[in-house]
C-alpha cells in the first residue's frame, strides 16, 4: 500500500516554516490503518515480542493496535506527573530545551523483549530516551517500528544497534 499517500501534509503547522505530516487521514481509513499495523507486526513477529511500548500521544496509537495484534502486552510511555504509582523517568534534550519521560517502575521486566513504536522518528530524541528509559528497567529493545521517518533529520543515527522500520520517508 502507498502509506505515503495517506497522510496529508499541513504546511507552516503548527509555525510558519513547518510542514506538518498528518496522520489523522491515514488513521480514518481502516484498511490502510489496519495495512500499517499488519505491515509492522510481520517485520517483528518473529522476534517473539512481550512488551509493545510508545511514546504519548500518538505513539499509543499505533503501539496499542501493534501489541494487540502481537499478543503482547503494551506500556505507555508518558509525560512527567501523569503517573499514579512509583516511576523511573529520563530527561533528554529537545531543539530548545529539555523534556521528560516516565513509566512505572514495574513496567517491564529483565529479560522481556520491546518493541518501541511512534508514529514519527525525526531527531530521534523521543525514541532514544524510550529505548534508555526501557532498558534502565534491564527489558531489552529488539527493534523500532515507526509510521513516518523524516529522513533528513538523522534520527535513525541515534538508534544505531536496532532493528528500525519506517512505512514511510519524507
Amino acid at each position: 500500500m502507498d502509506f505515503k499517500s495517506k497522510i496529508r501534509t499541513v504546511d507552516d503547522f503548527p509555525k510558519p516554516g513547518i510542514s506538518f505530516k498528518d496522520i489523522t487521514t491515514l488513521l480514518k481509513d481502516g484498511e490502510a490503518f489496519h495495512a500499517a499495523i499488519e505491515t509492522m507486526a510481520a517485520h517483528f513477529e518473529p522476534l517473539g515480542i512481550n512488551m509493545v511500548t510508545g511514546p504519548e500521544a500518538r505513539g499509543y496509537i499505533f503501539a496499542s493496535a501493534l501489541a494487540f495484534r502481537l499478543r503482547a502486552g503494551f506500556v505507555p510511555i508518558r509525560k512527567p506527573g501523569k503517573l499514579p504509582w512509583k516511576t523511573r523517568s529520563i530527561s533528554y534534550q529537545l531543539e530548545y530545551g529539555e523534556d521528560r519521560l516516565e513509566v512505572h517502575e514495574d513496567a517491564f521486566q529483565p529479560g522481556q523483549k520491546v518493541l518501541v513504536v511512534d508514529d514519527l522518528l525525526a531527531t530521534g530524541g523521543t525514541i532514544r530516551a524510550t529505548i534508555d528509559l526501557v532498558e534502565s528497567l534491564g527489558a531489552k529493545v529488539v527493534g523500532v517500528a515507526v509510521l513516518i521517518e523524516l529522513s533528513d533529520l538523522g534520527g535513525r543515527k541515534r538508534l544505531e544497534g536496532h532493528d528500525v522500520i519506517s512505512l514511510v520517508q519524507f
